[in-house]
C-alpha cells in the first residue's frame, strides 16, 4: 500500500481511465462530478462559438478539474491531486461527441470509414496552487467500413458513452487501420503524459 501522500483523485466516471491507472500503479479515490439533471452538470460539456476543438478540451479538462478541486476544499477531504481529462474525436474541422443513440452513432461511424481522424485527449491535473495541463494528439486511419458492419456495431453497447462512437479497446479496434500517437491516449488517458504530470504534482512513479 503507497503512503497516503501518494493517492491522487480521479473526477472521471469512465471505467477505461480507471483501468489505466491501474495499469501504471497509481492509487486513486473516485471523486465523481455531477452529469445528470435536475440540476444539471458540475462542468459544461458544450461547445461555445466558435471555438477550436483543442481549446474545447483543454477547457473542458481544466474545469473538471478545478470544480473537482473545489469539492476536495469544501467536503474538507484529505488533499490529494486531482486529476481530470476530456477527449474528443476530430475529423473535416469538428467535434464528435458521444452518440445519443443509434443513427448518431451509424453517422458518426460512416463518416470516420476509410479516413484518417484525430483523437484529442486533455489531462489536467490541480493540487493546492499548482495547475498542469497537457493535450495529446493522435491520427486514427479506419478502414472502409461496410453498412453491416457498422450496424452489428451500432446494436452492441460499445459506441454510446465514447467520443466519436467507438472505444479501440473493444471491438472497434478490428477497425483501426493505423494509429500514429498514443494508444492509451485514444482509450482515454495518455499514460507517458498522465505520468509526467503527476510527478510534477508530488506522485512517485517509476
Amino acid at each position: 500500500m503507497k503512503p497516503i501522500d501518494q493517492k491522487i483523485y480521479l473526477a472521471s466516471k469512465s471505467p477505461r481511465r480507471r483501468e489505466l491507472l491501474r495499469q501504471i500503479g497509481v492509487e486513486f479515490e473516485l471523486l465523481a462530478l455531477r452529469s445528470e439533471l435536475p440540476r444539471g452538470p458540475d462542468v459544461s460539456e458544450v461547445i461555445h462559438p466558435n471555438e477550436l476543438p483543442e481549446n474545447y478540451v483543454v477547457r473542458v479538462a481544466n474545469e473538471k478539474a478545478a470544480c473537482a478541486w473545489l469539492l476536495v476544499q469544501m467536503r474538507k477531504l484529505p488533499p490529494h491531486p486531482v486529476l481530470a481529462a476530456d477527449t474528443t474525436v476530430l475529423i473535416d474541422g469538428g467535434i464528435l461527441g458521444k452518440p445519443a443513440n443509434q443513427a448518431e452513432a451509424f453517422n458518426m461511424l460512416q463518416t470516420l470509414s476509410g479516413r484518417t481522424h484525430q483523437v484529442l485527449t486533455s489531462i489536467a491535473v490541480h493540487f493546492h496552487a499548482l495547475a498542469f495541463q497537457v493535450t495529446q494528439v493522435s491520427d486514427v486511419t479506419f478502414d472502409v467500413l461496410s453498412d453491416e458492419t457498422i450496424r452489428t456495431y451500432c446494436a452492441t453497447q460499445e459506441p454510446y458513452d465514447k467520443a466519436g462512437g467507438y472505444g479501440i479497446q473493444g471491438m472497434a479496434a478490428l477497425f483501426v487501420k493505423k494509429i500514429n500517437g498514443s494508444h492509451s491516449g485514444i482509450m482515454g488517458l495518455p499514460l507517458f503524459e498522465t505520468a509526467q504530470l503527476l510527478r510534477q504534482a508530488g506522485i512517485t512513479l517509476p
